[in-house]
């Protein structure tokens, strides 16, 4: 497992990572402890990806405001 502090990760680290914790936690046979561990990093990540993202979308939200991009074409 990843020992890279979840805040320090990018998007794309993250969800790879996520993507490997729920493959293990489909496939392999770990014990409860090891079951625990890797679930509490998973729920840490899936924060981290979901305040990412709508860290991005704010900003694209600001750069529409700044560029007075109508409504109706914000969803293009």
């Amino acid at each position: 497992m990843n020992k890279i502090p979840v805040e320090d990760l990018s998007y794309e680290a993250a969800f790879t990572e996520l993507e490997q914790i729920v493959n293990r936690l489909e496939t392999e046979t770990l014990s409860l402890e090891d079951s625990l561990s890797i679930y509490e990093r998973g729920q840490a990540l899936s924060a981290r990806c979901a305040k990412l993202l709508e860290s991005a979308e704010l900003r694209v939200q600001q750069l529409r405001l700044e560029n007075h991009i109508p409504k109706d074409e914000q969803d293009d």
